[in-house]
């Protein structure tokens, strides 16, 4: 047998990349390539990434591998977002080092949607160009694409680098936009309630009810995260600035407490969708907007069905939904759709969902049509293919990519708020120091300061803490280690912390405009009780559940961590590690979560 040759590290690097590339159906790819739709030729327009700007370089997130039969291309509506120099990641990554965390005060957590979406910096969408049946498919495409090229343009000129939020630049996923606003009848946009401004853009809305004569829903999604006198001053300050908006709440997980993370877990697999707190609402806004045009009795029988067949047993709760008709779009039937069409067509009504990634419109999906239709995920982008779903022969469903408008928003708040999937931030650091300045992270995290010299570590309020210096100890109690050097994984950790605040167990909520100075009178509010018994808690609860000086606790262990992650990897919804954090969990005698302490609400 002839002996082996010697093989480097360098050719075994540039074997990896030759594999990586011919996954992703991109030989001889490069990823500093600015327009792949040339590159790849004019045969493959449509499903190529054709959204890439002249002014500036673009980072493809959640690259998937292809499927090899060439009929559908899995990365078509990955997310495109503007690409951070090295010395802007090196620099803020210095300052995570360095800067001390001080506390905010509590009127810096109120938001003004002003602020986000100033009128004076062009923070508009694209718009889909005007275009007749008699155009040919490329003729459509081809102007679509000059059309958003010029937005783009338009876009950076009146705003100055770096002052721009992340917002996507894949010209696909504003065509699935563009196609459901024109198919649907009323327009249902999802926010996440702790930040209901970064995700709610007044163009959008003014295009929707001026141009389009269309309604547009507003669904305030995961009120049990919120508590229920700010779930209120939400819904009042955003049916203020807007008047024509029809505001709803929602939950898909009614009932839970901020600081059981296990139950939360326990409830999604024993729970249906049926008991979701908010379908109803939806479907009686529907009846206000229709006024009888379309007859939603159906619908309504729908919703009590299935909640009585949810409330029977839960193993056999399936056998007693009602089937729900999916519909798949082609490419064609989409693009040619008419933008002046009419109004509850042949009596059925067409509901479009659109929202940000990460606000949950799979799982206000999934409870609406009362069963798993949509795989759920953490990581945004997750959805990517149009799809139509018949609740009943009245009521349609439309849903749609995740997509982020262009804002002013702070980047690190735009990452907390769960647009950017955490595996693949090159910097995290900053954003858990914007996360600490404005929660209690002390009594949640239960940190020790690794360096003895600093403050007392009988006190750890009077230490000073960092960014890094949080990292590093949270990497300690959560038994995080490099793989080679065995030194604190700061990085590994810094991620684990943007999950527990992205899934809620470290909650930020911002504020409407004045609710630190009114914060008494929304407590004492007379419609509190509806919202309370929307997100399903006891008055006990109730009193427990402002986080102003204590935030999510919880504890588990490494057993309810690893059940966690197989749920995540089941539906194909878990995120991928970086290289560095994939490290043996076998050896590991710690108790991973009970770092977050008990419920000191009790």
């Amino acid at each position: 047998m002839p002996r082996k040759k010697p093989y480097s590290n360098k050719q075994k690097k540039k074997q990896l990349q030759v594999k990586r590339e011919k996954k992703r159906g991109e030989p001889g790819s490069s990823h500093s390539s600015r327009n792949a739709s040339v590159e790849r030729g004019p045969g493959r327009d449509r499903q190529s990434d054709t959204s890439d700007s002249e002014t500036t370089d673009i980072k493809r997130i959640n690259q998937q591998p292809g499927t090899g039969d060439g009929r559908y291309d899995s990365n078509r509506f990955r997310l495109h977002f503007e690409k951070e120099t090295k010395e802007e990641v090196e620099r803020r990554k210095k300052i995570a080092m360095q800067k001390i965390i001080k506390p905010v005060e509590e009127k810096e957590l109120e938001v003004d949607i002003n602020q986000i979406f100033p009128e004076d910096k062009g923070l508009n969408f694209p718009r889909r160009p005007s275009w007749h049946y008699d155009m040919q498919r490329e003729q459509l495409l081809r102007k679509e694409e000059k059309s958003f090229k010029e937005y783009l343009e338009a876009l950076y000129s009146m705003n100055p680098p770096g002052t721009l939020s992340h917002f996507e630049h894949n010209l696909e996923t504003w065509r699935q936009l563009w196609r459901v606003m024109e198919m649907s009848d009323i327009i249902l946009l999802i926010v996440d309630i702790r930040h209901p401004v970064l995700q709610f853009p007044p163009a959008l809305y003014h295009y929707i009810i001026g141009e389009l004569k269309k309604h547009i829903i507003l669904v305030l999604n995961k009120v049990d995260l919120c508590p229920a006198p700010l779930v209120l001053a939400w819904k009042h300050y955003l049916t203020k600035m807007f008047p024509q908006l029809h505001c709803v709440c929602f939950t898909s997980h009614p009932g839970q407490t901020f600081s059981t993370v296990l139950q939360k877990r326990k409830m999604r697999k024993k729970a249906g969708w049926s008991l979701a707190g908010g379908p109803i609402h939806i479907m009686r806004a529907c009846q206000e907007i229709t006024a009888g045009k379309v007859d939603l009795s159906s619908w309504e029988k729908k919703i009590q069905r299935d909640a009585v067949a949810m409330g029977t047993e839960w193993d056999q709760a399936e056998d007693g939904l009602e089937s729900v008709l999916v519909e798949h779009h082609s490419d064609i039937a989409l693009e040619m759709n008419s933008p002046t069409q009419e109004l509850y067509k042949d009596g059925v009504l067409t509901v479009g969902c659109i929202g940000f990634p990460n606000v949950g419109k799979s799982s206000v999906l999934n409870s609406l049509v009362g069963r798993k239709v949509v795989s759920v995920s953490r990581t945004p982008g997750h959805t990517k293919y149009f799809q139509t779903y018949y609740l009943t022969p009245t009521v349609k469903l439309c849903d749609c990519p995740g997509l982020v408008l262009p804002s002013r928003v702070d980047k690190q708040l735009q990452i907390l708020s769960g647009i950017y999937p955490v595996s693949q931030l090159q910097e995290p650091y900053t954003a858990v120091g914007y996360l600490c300045e404005r929660t209690n992270f002390l009594s949640v995290l239960k940190l020790t300061h690794l360096d003895p010299n600093i403050g007392t570590r009988e006190d750890p309020k009077t230490q000073d803490w960092t960014a890094w210096d949080v990292c590093e100890a949270w990497a300690k109690r959560r038994g995080y280690m490099t793989a080679k050097a065995a030194r604190h994984d700061a990085y590994r950790a810094a991620n684990s912390l943007l999950r527990l605040a992205i899934e809620g167990r470290i909650c930020l909520c911002l504020r409407p405009p004045g609710y630190t100075q009114s914060k008494d009178e929304w407590e004492s509010h007379p419609d509190l009780a509806e919202i309370v018994a929307l997100q399903g808690r006891r008055d006990d609860e109730e009193k427990c559940g402002e986080r102003e000086d204590e935030d999510v606790e919880s504890s588990s262990d490494l057993e309810e961590e690893n059940d966690r992650d197989a749920d995540d990897d089941e539906d194909g919804d878990g995120d991928d590690e970086d290289d560095t954090v994939k490290g043996d969990r076998k050896g590991l005698t710690l108790n991973m979560f009970s770092v977050l302490g008990e419920n000191e609400c009790d």
